[in-house]
C-alpha cells in the first residue's frame, strides 16, 4: 500500500481528539479514573467516557461520564470537582479498579499510554432500576502522552472488560442474573482461548473478587 493510500485513514476512521484530551474518542471508551479522596490517597475506578456525538446537532460538545450510585468516585467527584483519567493497558489493573477498591500515593498507574485531568460538573441525574445515576461534563485541564506505539487488539482483553461490567451487575435486581452468569462463563471461555498470561491472570482476579462460578452450583 503506498503512502498515499494510507495518509490520515487510521485517523479519520477513529475521528478527531475532543479538545484538549491526547487522543481520539468512539462511542464509550472505557478508562480508569483516579480521584482524591478524604484520606489523600488516589482511589482507582473503572469510568466509561462517552465521545461527543458529532453527527447530532443537539449532542454536547464535551465528553461525559456517568457513574452509578454514591460510589467514591462520586463522591470524590463532588468534593474535590475533578480528577485523573488513563488509559491503560494491563488488564490487571482495570479489574482492580473495576472491582475492588485500590488506592495509590500517586494517581497515574504505570501502564497508562496517556492522562488526562479533568474538571467535572454534575449536568443531569437520575434514577435507572432502583439505582441513582449522574452524568458528569468532563472537561481536560492538563494531560500527557507516557507510552507511543502500536496497539494490537486481543479479544481476550475485551472478554475481561466486559466481565467486569457483568460482575458489577450480579446482584443488581433490573438485571438477569442466569443471563449475566452465561455471559461470565463466554467471557470465561474467550479469555482462556485468546488471552495471554495479563488477560488469564486479570480473569482469575475477577473469579477471586466476585466467585461468580459457585453461583451455578
Amino acid at each position: 500500500m503506498s503512502d498515499d493510500a494510507n495518509s490520515g485513514g487510521d485517523q479519520q476512521w477513529l475521528g478527531d481528539s475532543p479538545t484538549g484530551w491526547p487522543t481520539p474518542l468512539r462511542g464509550v471508551t472505557e478508562s480508569v479514573v483516579a480521584t482524591l479522596g478524604p484520606n489523600d490517597l488516589w482511589n482507582l475506578a473503572a469510568l466509561g467516557l462517552h465521545a461527543p456525538d458529532s453527527s447530532s446537532e443537539s449532542a454536547s460538545e464535551y465528553v461525559t461520564a456517568t457513574t452509578w450510585g454514591r460510589t467514591r468516585t462520586y463522591r470524590n467527584f463532588r468534593r474535590r470537582g475533578g480528577g485523573v483519567v488513563q488509559f491503560v493497558t494491563d488488564p490487571r489493573d482495570f479489574v482492580d479498579a473495576a472491582l475492588t477498591i485500590r488506592e495509590e500515593s500517586e494517581p497515574v498507574l504505570a501502564s497508562a499510554d496517556a492522562w488526562v485531568e479533568v474538571a467535572v460538573e454534575a449536568v443531569d441525574s437520575g434514577e435507572s432500576g432502583g439505582t441513582e445515576w449522574t452524568e458528569w461534563r468532563l472537561e481536560p485541564t492538563d494531560s500527557g502522552v507516557e507510552q507511543q506505539g502500536v496497539r494490537t487488539i486481543n479479544r481476550g482483553f475485551a472478554a475481561v472488560i466486559d466481565a467486569t461490567v457483568a460482575v458489577s451487575r450480579l446482584d443488581v435486581d433490573a438485571y438477569d442474573t442466569e443471563v449475566l452468569l452465561d455471559r461470565l462463563d463466554y467471557f470465561a471461555e474467550t479469555v482462556e482461548r485468546c488471552g495471554g498470561p495479563a488477560e488469564r491472570e486479570a480473569f482469575e482476579r475477577v473469579d477471586a473478587v466476585s466467585d461468580w462460578r459457585s453461583r451455578r452450583e
